[in-house]
């Protein structure tokens, strides 16, 4: 049985939880208790504190985790980083009250910075040379300018709102962060067997994010001219239609230029365009 750790909470939790879904896998429990064991995967889940996973996956009380980039960094365990997630992306930045003119880093020179990340502040300040004094605080980081406890911050940031209704504004980028899967570095053979089986499933999953299948008629003497457009896997399905002069051609098109490439093909004759969401792909 392999077990993975999951943060007890928040947008973490319910990313993690809503990739194990996708991926076919079924835990049995639908309230929050400290272990959930999957009904269909030999996978069972262990819900901790975000900060306590890297040292549960680097002692082996779990085999793997999926942790935020920055608290893996922060935490510093002995533990390998299996595979980047691309969710739950956020930033670690120091912000300063709004109204100060900011000349660059070394303004931050003999100031008073509150985090919950220490490590990775003291690491950044001391590659630039700069001195701090770093002030740690587990809770509402972004009030200590505000009521005086810091001169500056540094935390993390998703859309920035927070900081604006703090009146401060972001200044330096110090590190991007995402979703983690990290793993015990001497897991077993049986359980390493099934990890590779979940990182498939997994691998599925983000295959098909993002793209969708569509269906398309279109005249055959505008074939050639529409495969050249499609950025398809390999190449595109061709299908004969009881019409000989039309033709039906199945692809797979990426989210991000959809509307783009749906609109040459109209302009070279495609009709009756069906599009589809994709749930998996398989490679």
């Amino acid at each position: 049985m392999l077990r993975i750790a999951v943060q007890s909470k928040g947008r973490l939790f319910e990313d993690t939880l809503h990739l194990l879904t996708e991926s076919d896998i079924k835990i049995s429990s639908s309230k929050r208790t400290l272990l959930a064991q999957s009904t269909n995967f030999p996978l069972e889940v262990l819900y901790l504190r975000d900060d306590d996973i890297p040292e549960s996956v680097a002692s082996g009380i779990a085999d793997i985790g999926v942790v935020g980039e920055n608290e893996f960094e922060e935490r510093g365990e002995p533990a390998e980083v299996i595979e980047r997630l691309g969710f739950s992306k956020c930033r670690l930045s120091l912000a300063i009250p709004k109204e100060i003119d900011y000349p660059g880093l070394k303004w931050f020179e003999g100031k008073k910075v509150a985090t919950s990340y220490p490590n990775i502040l003291r690491r950044f300040m001391e590659s630039k040379g700069i001195h701090i004094e770093i002030h740690i605080i587990t809770g509402s980081v972004e009030i200590s300018p505000g009521i005086g406890l810091a001169d500056a911050i540094f935390d993390i940031v998703s859309s920035g709102s927070t900081l604006v209704s703090n009146n401060l504004r972001e200044v330096e980028v110090v590190m991007q962060s995402e979703a983690l899967l990290i793993g015990h570095k001497d897991m077993d053979e049986t359980k390493r067997e099934t990890l590779q089986e979940l990182l498939f499933r997994i691998g599925a999953v983000r295959q098909a994010e993002d793209k969708k299948y569509v269906r398309m008629n279109v005249p055959r003497a505008r074939l050639g001219d529409i495969i050249d457009v499609l950025p398809g896997l390999k190449s595109p399905t061709i299908i004969p239609l009881a019409d000989e002069d039309w033709c039906c051609v199945h692809t797979v098109l990426d989210q991000r230029r959809f509307w783009e490439i749906i609109g040459r093909l109209k302009e070279l004759g495609a009709q009756g365009i069906l599009v589809t969401p994709i749930e998996k792909m398989i490679l």
